[in-house]
C-alpha cells in the first residue's frame, strides 16, 4: 500500500515537473524566462519550448502597439490656445530590458513616450504662430523629435515606430478668426488671379491690335507697290502706243475725255467750239 502511494506521488510529481518544463509561445508574442523574479538572457519566439521547472514564463506582445493621447492643451506663439490629439507607435525589441525598465507594463512605455512627445510639441507650438501650425500634420517629423523618441524607446527596451498628430481642435472664437483669415486670404488670391487674368487679356488684345495694324500697313504698302507698278506699266504702254501711232493715241484719249465729260445730266461746259477739245467732233461732222 505504501509502495503504491509512493509510486503515485512520484508519477504525479514527474507529471507536474513535465508540465512546468514545457511552455508554448503564440504568434505575435515573445517569451522571457524569470527565475526567482530575475529575467534570464534568452528570449523565445513562437512554438513549443522546454524550461526548468523553477522558471516562470513572461509573455509579451511583439506586434506594433498604438496608443492615442487626445486633448493635449497647448499655447501657440501668438498666444492662441489649441487642443492636439496625437498617437505613438512602438514595438518590443528587447524583452529583458523591457521587463526591467517597465515591469512588463505597456502603459509605462506609453506614458514615457507621451511625455517626450508633449515636451516636444510644447516647444514646437510655442515657437510658431497658429497659422503655421494649422494643417501641419508633420509637426513631429523633425530630426530632433525622432531622435529623442528613439532614445527614450531604446531605454525602455522597445523600438520607436511612429508619432503623428491626429487632429488639431481650436476654441470657437479662435476657429472663427482662423476661418475668417482663411476666407480673406482666398478672396485676396481670387482677386490677384482676376487681376492677372485681366492684365493678360489686355496684353493679348494689345498684341492682336498691333499685329492687325502691322498686317494692314503691310497690305497697304503692297497694294501701293502693285498699283505703282501697274501705273508704270500703263505709262510705258501709253508711251509705246504714242511712239507707234501718235495720232491714234491722241484720238483715243479724246474719246475717253468725251465719255467722261459729255452727255451727263446737269453738266455745263463753257468751251470755245473752235478749241482743241472738239477737234475730232468737228472732223467727224465735216465728213
Amino acid at each position: 500500500m505504501y509502495t503504491r502511494l509512493s509510486i503515485s506521488l512520484a508519477v504525479a510529481l514527474i507529471a507536474v515537473l513535465l508540465w512546468r518544463s514545457l511552455f508554448m509561445v503564440d504568434q505575435g508574442t515573445v517569451a522571457l524566462l524569470t527565475r526567482f523574479g530575475q529575467p534570464q538572457s534568452a528570449q523565445y519566439g513562437p512554438g513549443a519550448h522546454v524550461k526548468s521547472p523553477f522558471d516562470s514564463v513572461r509573455r509579451f506582445d511583439n506586434r506594433v502597439i498604438t496608443h492615442v493621447f487626445p486633448g493635449e492643451g497647448l499655447l501657440s506663439q501668438d498666444q492662441k490656445s489649441l487642443n492636439v490629439d496625437f498617437y505613438v507607435k512602438w514595438r518590443l525589441s528587447d524583452a529583458t530590458r523591457y521587463l526591467q525598465a517597465t515591469g512588463g507594463d505597456e502603459d509605462v512605455v506609453a506614458a514615457r513616450l507621451a511625455d517626450v512627445v508633449r515636451e516636444r510639441l510644447k516647444s514646437l507650438v510655442a515657437a510658431a504662430p497658429l497659422a503655421a501650425i494649422i494643417g501641419n500634420a508633420q509637426l513631429l517629423s523633425g530630426a530632433a523629435s525622432l531622435e529623442a523618441l528613439r532614445s527614450q524607446a531604446a531605454a525602455l527596451g522597445v523600438e520607436f515606430v511612429d508619432a503623428q498628430l491626429q487632429r488639431i481642435d481650436l476654441p470657437d472664437d479662435v476657429a472663427n478668426a482662423v476661418y475668417q483669415r482663411m476666407q480673406q486670404n482666398l478672396v485676396a488670391q481670387a482677386q490677384q488671379l482676376r487681376d492677372q487674368g485681366s492684365a493678360q487679356a489686355d496684353k493679348i488684345r494689345d498684341d492682336a491690335e498691333h499685329k492687325r495694324a502691322q498686317i494692314l500697313a503691310d497690305a497697304t504698302r503692297e497694294a501701293q507697290r502693285v498699283r505703282g507698278e501697274a501705273d508704270a506699266n500703263a505709262a510705258l504702254a501709253y508711251a509705246r502706243a504714242y511712239g507707234v501711232n501718235a495720232e491714234f493715241a491722241a484720238f483715243y484719249r479724246s474719246l475717253e475725255a468725251y465719255k467722261h465729260t459729255l452727255g451727263r445730266e446737269g453738266d455745263i461746259l463753257v468751251l470755245s467750239p473752235e478749241g482743241e477739245f472738239f477737234k475730232y467732233l468737228h472732223s467727224a461732222s465735216g465728213r
